[in-house]
């Protein structure tokens, strides 16, 4: 079931950078490696699955994020969506999916929190214990990448210019969110 119980919570902003937790959301991972997977995901959602590495496709409803050549994490950009809305989406994908073995359909909005940096900073921020290079990342719109910040492993979308999502284990959430709070407090 669900667990709706967020570990943070909260808001914080600071001269040039700003941090909040977005909560709840609908996050479902996909996978399947099948050919007509990206057709039924098209017209389900409205989005193609992205088929190049390390992208994202998205719509005003939902982002869709490339981790694997077989597996995507799809959210939901209604911040408002409701207990039933989440469970009535993650019924259609199963079912349509699922159901016909055409793919994995697994809902994993309460493994992942999301959190929003947004600011001039963030990459400073995000560089000062993280050995991925955000040079290209920060320029193309859309970008995903998996890596390690704190030794904690999270997954970023970057949304537009200095605004990026962050899906982080629910177990490492506090920990990570009390690191982004003192790092960004020196920036």
């Amino acid at each position: 079931m669900l667990n709706f119980s967020s570990p943070i919570n909260k808001e914080k902003s600071y001269s040039e950078i700003k941090i909040i937790e977005i909560e709840p959301v609908a996050k479902i991972n996909l996978r399947s490696s099948k050919r007509e997977f990206s057709t039924k995901i098209g017209k389900l959602l409205s989005i193609l699955p992205p088929a190049e590495a390390n992208t994202s496709s998205g719509n005003e409803n939902f982002n869709l994020l490339w981790l694997s050549p077989d597996e995507w994490l799809v959210y939901s950009n209604n911040k408002q969506q409701s207990l039933e809305e989440q469970i009535k989406l993650e019924e259609i994908l199963f079912n349509e999916i699922s159901n016909l073995n055409q793919g994995a359909v697994t809902n994993v909005s309460d493994h992942w929190v999301m959190i929003n940096l947004k600011g001039n900073k963030i990459y400073d921020l995000l560089s000062k214990s993280c050995p991925y290079n955000f040079n290209e990342f920060k320029k193309k719109k859309g970008s995903v990448t998996q890596t390690i910040i704190n030794h904690i492993d999270v997954i970023l979308h970057n949304k537009d210019n200095n605004d990026l999502n962050l899906f982080v284990r629910r177990s490492f959430a506090e920990d990570l969110w009390l690191w982004l709070n003192d790092g960004a407090r020196f920036i």
